[in-house]
């Protein structure tokens, strides 16, 4: 019989990587996501087509010439995908009576919670919202763990919590008291509070710290996307600070071998609760970053240096021993093969 999976934020960048992967692995996927306006709905309509091998569906919805609202268009997306191995739930982690029915109906044995406000720029504009959706959604998720009596949860939390930590590379036994965003701020929280409902209720446990996650299907937001994308239409591109600060990218795909793993240590142990730093322990500076991209696109880019924004650290480097030892994580992908994966994939879309 088929183990079922919750996945929230499954229509998103990592999570429709998730979905696709853990279907091939015979789960049941069950996929809850808010299609917040953080960017544009129909991106992650396509997310989830792709994740499933369906693009030539939806071509025939023709969601680009609808007339239909956003809410009937996802139900007409819903209708149309939904399946005996997939669900689509158009619901918010915040919501108590979504969640609790989806934990009534559905049954999960694991939880994989990938949902919730992404970004240490906005979060510094909005930092009540981010509290709210990145710490109650969250708690809502682990009362349901609690009533329902699930002991399996993995839990996206993120480098940022390291803030501007001086040693390297950055290791899960640092101090990480000194976040400097209301984002990282909420993600320190939830392992805080996951811990509480490890230690109180049995909860199994993985918190892991993505670094600088890229590949198909990033966020439109985020630097690579934008960078690729005003590269090609000659547009030119903002470069905050002076080009030093380095982050530790980590390709998608390496990202979910890491959630899988981390999956199959929580069907075999008990009375786990770990944080894991997820990264690719390579550092690139924003400088190579653009370079890799230019040579990648054979095209120069257009650079206008400004000033570096609050909020972002000066580097992040993951030391993943402790993942490489205790659930086999191994990042496969180069830079330079990842971001020619992702400009290929761009280039189609």
């Amino acid at each position: 019989m088929k183990k079922t999976i919750l996945i929230t934020g499954g229509a998103g960048f990592i999570g429709s990587h998730l979905c696709e992967e853990l279907l091939k692995e015979n789960y049941k996927v069950i996929n809850l996501d808010n299609f917040h306006e953080f960017y544009f709905y129909k991106i992650k309509i396509r997310n989830i087509f792709e994740s499933l091998n369906r693009l030539e569906d939806l071509k025939k919805i023709d969601i680009e010439n609808s007339n239909l609202s956003k809410d009937e268009i996802i139900k007409k997306v819903s209708q149309e995908i939904n399946s005996e191995d997939y669900k689509l739930y158009y619901g918010d982690i915040r919501n108590e009576k979504i969640v609790e029915n989806i934990f009534s109906i559905e049954k999960p044995e694991i939880i994989i919670n990938l949902a919730g406000l992404a970004g240490v720029r906005p979060s510094l504009l909005q930092p009540m919202e981010y509290e709210d959706v990145n710490i109650k959604g969250f708690l809502n998720l682990l009362e349901n763990c609690k009533k329902f009596q699930i002991k399996k949860f993995i839990q996206a939390s993120s480098s940022s919590v390291y803030g501007n930590n001086k040693k390297v590379p950055f290791s899960e036994k640092d101090i990480v008291d000194f976040p400097i965003s209301p984002y990282a701020a909420t993600k320190k929280s939830g392992e805080i509070l996951g811990h509480v409902y490890s230690h109180l209720y049995g909860v199994n446990m993985i918190q892991l710290r993505f670094f600088t996650v890229y590949g198909e299907r990033q966020r439109p937001d985020l630097a690579i996307h934008k960078f690729t994308k005003k590269i090609i239409n000659d547009e030119e591109i903002e470069m905050y600070g002076d080009g030093s600060s380095s982050r530790d990218y980590t390709y998608v795909k390496d990202i979910v071998q890491g959630i899988k793993k981390s999956i199959d240590y929580l069907e075999k142990n008990k009375g786990v609760y770990e944080i894991l730093n997820l990264g690719n322990s390579n550092t690139v500076s924003l400088k190579e970053m653009i370079e890799t991209i230019e040579k990648t696109l054979n095209k120069k880019a257009k650079i206008k240096e400004m000033p570096k924004q609050s909020g972002d650290v000066d580097r992040t480097f993951a030391d993943i021993s402790k993942a490489k030892e205790m659930i086999k994580y191994n990042p496969q992908t180069t830079f330079k093969d990842g971001i020619k994966n992702f400009i290929n994939w761009y280039k189609k879309i």
